[in-house]
Formats: structure tokens, C-alpha cells, sequence
């Protein structure tokens, strides 16, 4: 008898659970504008999941509503500031598959930029100084790929010149992160390996301020390998580029690096 005891209570506390009566949610009967107005307040005061529920239960019921397409961008938005960027991601490519004609996903392509832009910071990074370069480049490379196609697709935008500037710091940090691979390699003997990508930088982040490093790191890679002609060729790609003022100036004794590289060529040559 004892066995079958636990059974029937179970059963009787779980019914009893079922009758029950449910809470009932106060939004409902709102209109749509009452529940956006709701919404943003929340949002406004920085409780990004209250307003999240919000504008998620204003979509679900006013699907077809001048609220429902301004209400996906901000439940994105609210994920953003919540600190969840795989929901914003996910809620803004949803938006742009949605709406792929709507000039609002300018703002979608820009937000999607600063959620990348913003997760390879890391927790850290907002509140002391630390290189990012030297992070996984994924989400650089994401955020750089989202910005360029908001500038090419809507260049005349407001978020355009924004994402112009954040292209440059990006492509800078690209470059970095290559460096970082490069001197990796260079510092344990991998000397092919570390001129192969300091190569990479002087061919695809030309302009930037790794490329004198790169070529430095490929004039030492090269010697180290015996390779002559490409040690010389990378060693007048440097000293050219000095000379023009390409890079800053590194003072050695009375004369730059440059003219010190420029005298050894012209020796070379008689």
C-alpha cells in the first residue's frame, strides 16, 4: 500500500496545479500604439527585456501595422543593448530577408556593423586598454563586410559617413591582426610562413600603417632564407616608400633608415 501512496499524491498535486487559475496578461485588449508606447518607454529606461516582450507581442498581434516594421528594428536594437548580439543579429537578418527593398535597412545594416563592431571588443576592452587586433578577426571581418555594404548600397545615407571612418579603423586592425601571425611565425623560425603573410598585408592593406612593418618582417624572413633578389626587392619596396614620406621617419645616427638603404643599394650596384 505504502508504494501506490506517493502515486496518488502526485497525481492529486499536479491536478491541483492544473485548476489553478492563470495569470492574466494585463497588455491584453492594448492597441498597437499603446503597446509600442510601452515598449519604448521601457526601452528608454533601460530595461531592454520588458520592452523586448513588448514589441514582440505588438508583432505578433498587429503583424500588418504602420508599428510592426519599426517595432523589428527595435526589439534588434534592445538585444543589442542587452548584451545578446547573436539575437540582434539574428532579429536584424530577419528584418533585411523581410524588407530587402525598405530604405530602413540602411539602419539595419548599419546596426548590424556596430553589434560586430561591438562584440570583438570583448567585456574588458570597454573599460581598459587592450589591443583587439590580437583577437579572433571574425566578427572585424563581419563588421567591416556590414559597413561596406551599407556604404555601397546607401552612400548617401547618414550611417554612411559613420561606417566610413569605422571601415578605416577595421581595415587597420585587419591588418594588425595579420602582423601578429607574421611576427608569431617569425619568432619561432617559420620564416616562409611569416614573409608569406606579411606579403598578404603589403598586397591587401596598402595605405596602412603595417605595411612598413610587414616589409620589415619580409626583408628579415627573406634573408634568413638566402632568397636574395626577393630580400633586395623588398628592401627598395621600404626604402622607395620612405623616401616619399610613405612612412614615419626612424632616425639611425645622422641619416634615416631610408638613406641608409638607399646607399647600401647604390654600393650594390658598382
Amino acid at each position: 500500500m505504502r508504494r501506490l501512496i506517493w502515486p496518488i499524491l502526485l497525481v492529486l498535486f499536479l491536478g491541483g496545479c492544473s485548476l489553478l487559475p492563470k495569470q492574466k496578461d494585463k497588455t491584453e485588449g492594448w492597441s498597437a500604439q499603446r503597446l509600442y508606447a510601452a515598449a519604448t518607454e521601457e526601452m528608454h529606461d533601460g530595461n531592454y527585456q520588458k520592452a523586448i516582450d513588448y514589441y514582440q507581442k505588438l508583432e505578433s498581434r498587429y503583424p500588418f501595422g504602420k508599428y510592426a516594421l519599426q517595432s523589428q528594428l527595435n526589439i534588434a536594437y534592445a538585444y543589442y543593448k542587452n548584451d545578446e548580439p547573436d539575437s540582434a543579429l539574428a532579429a536584424l537578418d530577419r528584418f533585411i530577408r523581410l524588407h530587402p527593398d525598405h530604405p530602413a535597412v540602411a539602419y539595419a545594416l548599419y546596426l548590424k556593423g556596430l553589434v560586430n563592431f561591438t562584440q570583438n571588443m570583448g567585456f574588458f576592452s570597454r573599460f581598459l586598454p587592450t589591443d583587439n587586433s590580437q583577437r579572433d578577426p571574425g566578427s572585424i571581418q563581419d563588421s567591416y563586410n556590414d559597413f561596406a555594404e551599407l556604404v555601397r548600397r546607401f552612400p548617401d545615407t547618414e550611417y554612411a559617413k559613420d561606417a566610413r571612418l569605422r571601415m578605416l579603423y577595421l581595415r587597420n586592425q585587419l591588418a594588425r591582426h595579420e602582423l601578429h601571425v607574421a611576427r608569431y611565425y617569425l619568432d619561432r623560425g617559420a620564416w616562409l610562413a611569416a614573409a608569406n603573410r606579411a606579403q598578404y598585408v603589403v598586397q591587401h592593406y596598402q595605405y596602412t600603417p603595417s605595411v612598413k612593418e610587414a616589409l620589415t618582417i619580409m626583408i628579415v624572413a627573406y634573408a634568413r632564407m638566402g632568397e636574395d633578389q626577393l630580400y633586395r626587392d623588398a628592401l627598395r619596396v621600404l626604402a622607395y616608400n620612405e623616401k616619399r614620406g610613405n612612412f614615419p621617419t626612424l632616425k639611425q645616427g645622422k641619416k634615416t633608415l631610408a638613406e641608409k638603404i638607399w646607399d647600401f643599394l647604390e654600393l650594390d650596384k658598382n
